[in-house]
């Protein structure tokens, strides 16, 4: 227990210095030596608030380490730093036009306290998916339409496909909410982002720290009816997205379906009526991102890393670093993964419940580096069952622990376990080292004891 203790005030202590702001990422043309100092931030917020939003990603802490580092808006002046409850207070922090604000590369530091909806109507009044519809759209003249009995085993069109069409269209532009560069967003306590996207496309350096993000549905989810061999139901909103962007710190966040999970969706076409798409994608061509300490709870789609198993502008880009993440209940792509050098050390999985599929992917030309992890496995769920093979060829494992249902924690050599079931084997070397890691790296068996208590949102000072 002194070396739980131990690691514990190790981590208490990272998690709240704050390194000094650095200048990397100041928008082109700041002449950072004739800019006043950032001065605090408004006098609601108490000094550790203001200390933690100005904090910037540790050297060598993972992959969004890399390069110029990940400094987020910790250069903001005082007149961007913000404290949002609302919808609209959010889209005038990030820049004023949701439109616009991806290529908003003021530094700027935005406060989330309460709960904010991404429904949240110009006057404040909640919207519902009937809001958002197009006129030509309903769900009952969508499924009287596509019914398969009757349209077949082809991929909808017409008029009330294109309705849904536009609708997803509507949607998108009020309930993805753009971020631009430079940019930190920081939850106070209790902080809740719900029925809404956070979109970080085409930018650089961006921070999202101790946030709940709650129920990203889709209200007009598309039939795609050779998505397997009886068709799916497929959404089309994250609860975060990293798309094209670099140097991205996701941090202390949990990410939940709320209460409206998938499991109770109702079944269309004999498939699941799928609302939700993932809780964090990292994809096109997306790279040099930290996932560190986060909680995920009871989620089917996870994380997806890279969004196509084609050969091209992904090569050489989705590196990314997952540590301290507790991933519970969940059921699929925790994460998967393709192309990238993916660092997965140090995070602890309760893998349980009916419906799993597997924990770690390993798709096409994917490089996976896995370390003391720690496996908690439901009844029914064997070592063998937590990687899956999508046309990937290696991975490295070590230090690997399982806790089987009914037995005691033991050390698992992940690659051996699932050759010895599945064909093709998967080769145990992934090509490649990790060196980008802050602070120590835990004995798998000690993660538990770590992890679960410190994940996720409301765990730091705030």
């Amino acid at each position: 227990m002194r070396r739980v203790a131990a690691y514990a005030a190790l981590i208490t202590l990272t998690l709240t210095a704050a390194p000094a702001p650095a200048a990397a990422h100041a928008p082109a043309g700041t002449d950072l030596a004739a800019r006043p100092s950032p001065t605090s931030a408004p006098p609601a917020l108490s000094p550790l608030a203001r200390q933690l939003g100005r904090q910037t990603l540790p050297a060598g802490d993972g992959w969004a380490s890399a390069g110029p580092g990940t400094t987020g808006g910790s250069t903001a002046s005082a007149d961007q730093v913000h404290v949002v409850t609302t919808r609209a207070e959010l889209i005038t922090a990030l820049g004023g036009d949701n439109a616009t604000n991806a290529g908003n590369a003021t530094p700027k530091i935005v406060y989330v306290k309460g709960t904010i909806d991404g429904f949240e109507g110009p006057d404040g009044t909640l919207l519902n998916c009937t809001d958002l519809a197009d006129p030509g759209y309903s769900l009952e003249a969508y499924l009287a339409a596509y019914d398969p009995g009757v349209w077949g085993r082809v991929a909808p069109s017409g008029p009330i496909e294109s309705a849904r069409v536009r609708s997803v269209t509507n949607q998108t532009r009020h309930t993805q909410i753009n971020v631009g560069a430079n940019t930190t967003i920081i939850g106070l306590r209790g902080a809740r982002l719900t029925g809404l996207t956070l979109m970080i496309d085409r930018v650089s350096n961006v921070i999202v720290r101790n946030i709940t993000f709650d129920d990203a549905r889709d209200c007009f989810p598309a039939w795609s009816p050779t998505d397997g061999e009886t068709g799916n139901w497929n959404s089309q909103y994250d609860l975060v997205s990293v798309r094209r962007s670099e140097n991205v710190w996701i941090e202390h966040n949990t990410f939940t379906d709320g209460d409206n999970p998938d499991s109770a969706q109702p079944v269309h076409f004999g498939r699941p009526y799928q609302v939700h798409d993932g809780a964090l994608d990292i994809t096109h061509t997306a790279s040099l991102v930290t996932v560190a300490w986060n909680r995920f709870d009871g989620r089917d789609k996870v994380m997806l890393i890279g969004s196509s198993n084609t050969v091209g502008p992904d090569l050489g880009r989705l590196n990314v670093t997952l540590h301290h993440n507790l991933f519970d209940g969940s059921l699929q792509r925790l994460p998967r993964v393709r192309f990238g050098q993916v660092d997965i050390y140090n995070n602890a999985y309760r893998i349980a419940g009916a419906g799993f599929e597997y924990a770690i992917g390993v798709g096409v030309q994917s490089a996976v580096f896995a370390q003391n992890n720690h496996f908690t496995l439901g009844a029914g769920i064997a070592a063998a069952d937590l990687l899956y093979d999508w046309s990937g060829t290696a991975i490295t494992t070590r230090g690997n622990w399982v806790t089987p249902a009914g037995g005691l924690p033991r050390p698992v050599d992940l690659v051996a376990a699932y050759n010895a079931v599945h064909d093709p084997d998967l080769s145990p070397d992934a090509g490649w080292t990790p060196t980008l890691r802050h602070g120590p790296v835990l004995p798998a068996a000690l993660v538990p004891l770590v992890v679960g208590p410190l994940a996720g949102a409301d765990r730091l000072p705030l």
